[in-house]
């Protein structure tokens, strides 16, 4: 069974809008309109049943979470929904080593190693990296953080074609399991 969270409809005023515009996408969808969904709630609840699942994948969340104080919280409830052996998925814009976390907070990006410590300390084991994601186009030092290259290319038409040249983010890709 695939399962996606979708966000906390009480998380801030935007997440309605995104929530409905995901299930209309999912609607139109023929792989994605089968997926049981399911909530990541800011609160005290699980994601799932304990030791349920095989895998939780997060792509380009971390930011988000840590920008709101929830980095270890939703570490740690993927910890727990988690089967032991169960694999942990990170992708996200990866920031300079020395980057601050108020830094992280404005620009997007976040280190590795804040990552890793984060998943470390919610009960992970690191297993690997790899730099399929990476994009050494990226410098990481936008007007508008992350969001100034594609695709939300947040400031418009002004410098559109040389955001579009450099690409998307440079990204880590981190594999964690959960120790048996």
């Amino acid at each position: 069974t695939f399962m996606a969270a979708d966000f906390d409809p009480n998380y801030a005023s935007w997440t309605p809008g995104v929530i409905k515009r995901n299930a209309e996408a999912r609607a139109k969808s023929k792989i994605l309109s089968n997926m049981k969904m399911i909530t990541l709630y800011i609160d005290d609840r699980p994601l799932e049943r304990k030791e349920s699942v095989d895998m939780v994948l997060t792509f380009r969340n971390l930011h988000n979470w840590l920008k709101a104080g929830l980095l270890m919280d939703v570490f740690k409830k993927s910890y727990d929904v988690l089967k032991p052996g169960g694999i942990f998925g990170v992708v996200e814009h990866r920031a300079f080593s020395d980057t601050s976390i108020e830094d992280m907070n404005k620009s997007g990006y976040v280190t590795e190693k804040l990552a890793i410590e984060y998943a470390e300390r919610a009960g992970f084991v690191f297993v690997n990296s790899s730099e399929i994601n990476s994009n050494s186009k990226d410098t990481k030092i936008y007007p508008r953080g992350v969001w100034t290259l594609p695709p939300t290319l947040r400031l418009g038409e002004e410098d559109r074609d040389k955001y579009i040249q450099i690409g998307e983010s440079d990204r880590m890709t981190l594999k964690f399991i959960k120790a048996k």
